[in-house]
């Protein structure tokens, strides 16, 4: 299947752009740590499927797939397309690799316990070669070294920008936060 011809298709130039160099970075980690690149390039590519459709068909599309949303997501509209993502990859395309579906699906807020490739994702999401925030190079630099360092890096960065806007946030985030905190053999708790 040519997904990249899909996501041509469903997204502008920029997201289209960032999408395709999430998949290449997604690859490049994956041969970096051992992972399988043909699916880090499929969850990379369809990260962002449905983050450029409209909120009521996010809404619908979760509604179809039976996810109800908890209360941080209800308010978090930024959140919806990784989940209508994965519930879109699944009925639209016919992916059924449960680690595909689930890199994508915690591609933004991560979580306890994620498997390498949803760590691929989640780290190639945030250094991908058009990201120039504050910061990029050294996160860039992160995750060459460790994708846990990286991921700390970017959770750090993640919650203080919430807790200043008093945002809420997920409970997901905070499990990847704990899990790569609790997880680390180079630094005793």
């Amino acid at each position: 299947m040519d997904y990249q011809a899909i996501i041509r298709e469903r997204m502008g130039d920029y997201r289209y752009i960032h999408s395709c160099n999430v998949a290449e970075e997604a690859v490049y980690l994956a041969k970096l740590y051992g992972c399988d690149a043909d699916k880090a390039y499929i969850a990379g590519i369809l990260h962002d499927i449905t983050k450029e459709f409209d909120k009521n068909e996010q809404l619908q599309i979760m509604r179809d797939g039976g996810i109800i949303l908890d209360s941080v997501q209800q308010r978090a509209p930024v959140l919806w397309h990784s989940v209508s993502g994965s519930v879109y990859v699944q009925a639209q395309l016919g992916i059924t690799d449960s680690d595909i579906i689930n890199a994508i699906r915690y591609h933004t807020t991560g979580r306890g316990g994620m498997s390498l490739l949803e760590k691929i994702i989640y780290t190639a999401d945030f250094t991908s070669k058009e990201r120039s925030y504050p910061d990029a190079d050294v996160m860039r630099e992160k995750a060459r070294r460790s994708l846990e360092e990286a991921m700390l890096f970017s959770c750090q960065f993640t919650l203080q920008n919430l807790s200043k806007k008093e945002a809420a946030i997920h409970p997901d985030q905070l499990h990847c936060y704990n899990d790569i905190v609790l997880n680390r053999k180079d630094k005793p708790i």
